[in-house]
């Protein structure tokens, strides 16, 4: 069996953007009267939709953001991407050792992915094979994005891998049939294992993995297609 489509989420895989983003978003809560550490950010909203976290903040001031909160932080954000932000090490290398098609599938916005991949270089490699959340029902750890992804590429999901460094993104990965590899450079492999993922930690191990899982699920591809057929 041969790999038909490889997706790969966005933040934090393609583009180093999680800790910028996060930074960011700690010191405008401050700012805001609810005081976090960055720590607490990312234990506590990574991975979460915007609206959701927003949600939560609102709850625990007991009152609403200002109207233009969101607004504000999404300027901060792509100020200070514009300063920092780079591709995830080692991912154009593994993009060019690809030799399947390849895309993306983020819950962020397109227009944001559209942003984050030109400021890296990444776009050319991605232009018009860009999935959002927002172009489905229901976001990760919902299988939707991932689906539409595949039918948009005409890929059958169960020969479809995916590339994810977030537990809500695999679970959304193996509830849609595709084999998941967890990139846990940030040291969450254990969480990522336990949704599913067979983790790794170097993009530069990306295409030994793939090559290894295509020829040891070809195995089993025939039982695996008959099984999800049957969901």
């Amino acid at each position: 069996m041969n790999w038909q489509l490889v997706i790969f989420d966005c933040d934090g895989v393609l583009v180093d953007s999680e800790a910028i983003q996060n930074r960011v978003f700690a010191r405008m809560l401050g700012e805001a009267g609810l005081p976090i550490s960055y720590e607490a950010v990312v234990r506590q909203f990574v991975w979460l939709k915007m609206s959701h976290c927003l949600d939560i903040v609102e709850q625990r001031l007991g009152h609403p953001l200002p109207p233009c909160f969101e607004a504000r932080l999404q300027d901060q954000t792509f100020a200070a991407f514009e300063r920092e932000l780079k591709p995830v090490r080692g991912v154009a290398q593994a993009l060019d050792r690809i030799d399947t098609s390849v895309c993306v599938a983020s819950n962020g916005s397109l227009d944001k992915m559209r942003k984050t991949l030109g400021m890296t270089g990444l776009l050319p490699r991605f232009q018009g094979r860009m999935f959002s959340a927002a172009q489905v029902a229901r976001p990760k750890p919902h299988p939707d994005l991932y689906l539409h992804a595949a039918r948009e590429m005409a890929a059958d999901p169960v020969i479809c891998a995916v590339i994810e460094d977030s537990r809500a993104g695999v679970r959304a990965a193996v509830a849609a049939g595709m084999t998941v590899f967890g990139y846990a450079a940030a040291g969450q492999g254990e969480s990522l294992a336990a949704a599913g993922a067979r983790v790794f930690n170097d993009m530069c191990e990306l295409q030994g993995l793939l090559r290894a899982a295509s020829t040891r699920d070809s195995q089993t591809g025939g039982r695996r297609l008959t099984e999800v057929a049957g969901q």
